[in-house]
């Protein structure tokens, strides 16, 4: 048993591991419950418990057993199909708050699982208190800089960040010229980004002009302990492919994976990396 240990709801994605790997040095215990069908990245190797949503009480039993007393939720994770045939009868009594949830959205399906989590007795924390050198301070943290441009750009892409947060779609936007040449949808960033780089990118009015800036910032109103969007070095490739000037991030909004190596892969290819306050 691992008294106060942590438990990371691992997704899809980087996140997870960079989490465990600042639980690790910090000396306190912990482990990893991956949602299964959601693998993280795992170059670490790190043991991992998969559990499927249809027995999540049972998850519950295994955490209280463990020692667990932190929930961190960490990684993407979509909407699932449940199996009725899985689900064992004490989560069937958790199915009337889940499944109304999910025909609302990710938002309403995240509150609903937090709310759970915490009728159970678990803190839920937000990944920046298990790491909180994720989160980037304001200022723009290249060599590069946005021109004037650039700053008319990004304060667009922020507008329709905000617009399709509202209206839980996505967490991100490439504007250029004033134009929008992609939206972030389901399918995620790198998808929008390497639209840009095939498609889009061809729609920018001058070709000598402004080349455009990603933007990301979490939906207005949501619990920012869960879901807060992320960048790092392959993000700051993707945009570089797509020709993009450079990357826009809301302070306080947006976690910054491996900041050392995203900043200077940034440097590298010329673009600025901007942490922009709202």
């Amino acid at each position: 048993m691992m008294a106060g240990a942590t438990a990371l709801i691992a997704g899809r994605g980087a996140l997870p591991a960079h989490l465990a790997r600042a639980l690790a040095a910090s000396g306190k215990p912990f482990l990893i419950a991956e949602v299964e069908g959601f693998a993280m990245e795992n170059p670490d190797g790190l043991p991992v418990r998969r559990f499927a949503l249809e027995r999540l009480a049972l998850l519950f039993d295994h955490l209280h057993e463990t020692g667990v007393t932190r929930v961190v939720m960490a990684g993407a994770v979509t909407r699932p199909r449940l199996d009725p045939e899985r689900i064992d009868p004490r989560t069937a009594q958790l199915l009337p708050r889940i499944v109304p949830a999910l025909a609302q959205g990710d938002d309403a399906t995240l509150r609903a699982v937090i709310a759970l989590f915490e009728e159970e007795g678990f803190a839920v924390v937000g990944a920046e208190a298990v790491a909180p050198d994720l989160l980037p301070p304001p200022g723009v943290l290249t060599h590069a800089q946005p021109s004037p441009a650039d700053e008319r750009d990004a304060a667009r892409a922020a507008q329709i960040v905000a617009a399709l947060g509202a209206a839980d779609v996505g967490q991100g936007a490439v504007v250029a010229q004033g134009l929008c040449l992609a939206v972030e949808a389901l399918p995620g960033t790198d998808a929008m980004l390497a639209w840009v780089a095939e498609v889009a990118g061809a729609c920018r009015p001058d070709p000598k002009g402004a080349r455009g800036v990603v933007c990301k910032a979490p939906k207005p109103g949501q619990d920012r302990r869960v879901d807060l969007p992320a960048i790092g070095p392959a993000t700051v490739e993707a945009a570089a492919r797509a020709g993009l000037a450079g990357i826009v991030v809301e302070a306080g909004g947006v976690l910054l994976l491996d900041p050392a190596e995203t900043v200077a892969r940034a440097d590298r290819a010329g673009l600025f990396l901007w942490v922009r306050t709202p």
